[in-house]
């Protein structure tokens, strides 16, 4: 996950940024506004924390010239300023959440976090489509080739994550914590059974295979090269 940081308080900026590092996400830190201009219309993050009083352009008139780019990156905003019509003024340009100073980093890091997983959600797809096989998240309805096909609720949630997981193999631990939430094996066939089923209904009528057997490892979804 990369983070873009504007902050010109050297104390806060490196205890952000260290914070970010340490966690494992890529961050760029800028000391004003223009330079944070810059680098959020020009390149692409996952989320934006941006200190409210800046130099050469101040945070809000930052985060609603971001807007006016058409720059939707979530933006978690920082400030000493910790009055209701303070936040509200914060919201009001463009600001997804606000963050009183001074702050603990593990609520910075849970906030953005939410921030992340909110945005996700904005953009998640609601069909899926592989080789003629149209899934549809919403209807719960799956068709290949136009041909309806009708899957249970465990093998439609296998198929999504699948699906999901395109070309690459998925193991059997990783089916059953996916899709049954065993966090160990139990020691069943259970994989071997749905895997089977669901065989049985998107590929055996149709001229290509979408789900391969690797052997001692797991299975890989998609076509066969």
């Amino acid at each position: 996950m990369r983070i873009l940081v504007v902050e010109d308080d050297p104390m806060v900026a490196q205890y952000v940024v260290k914070g970010l590092d340490g966690v494992g996400y890529e961050v760029e830190h800028f000391a004003d506004g223009h330079s944070g201009f810059r680098a959020a219309t020009e390149k692409k993050f996952d989320v934006m924390v941006i200190d409210r009083m800046l130099p050469g352009m101040d945070g809000l008139t930052l985060i609603k010239t971001i807007r006016a780019a058409k720059t939707q990156t979530p933006v978690l905003i920082l400030s000493a300023l910790g009055e209701v019509d303070d936040k509200v003024q914060g919201l009001k340009a463009g600001g997804d959440d606000y963050l009183v100073k001074p702050f603990a980093f593990p609520e910075l890091l849970a906030r953005i976090e939410a921030l992340v997983r909110r945005a996700s959600v904005q953009e998640e797809v609601t069909t899926l489509v592989v080789d003629g096989l149209q899934m549809d998240l919403l209807s719960r309805k799956v068709l290949r080739e136009g041909q309806e096909i009708t899957l249970k609720p465990r093998e439609f949630q296998l198929l999504e994550y699948m699906i999901r997981n395109e070309g690459q193999v998925v193991t059997r631990a990783m089916l059953l914590e996916a899709v049954w939430n065993y966090h160990f094996d139990p020691q069943t066939n259970l994989i071997d059974v749905h895997i089977s089923r669901l065989r049985q209904k998107i590929d055996k009528d149709f001229s290509s295979a979408l789900i391969h057997t690797v052997r001692g490892v797991g299975y890989v979804f998609g076509i066969s090269e």
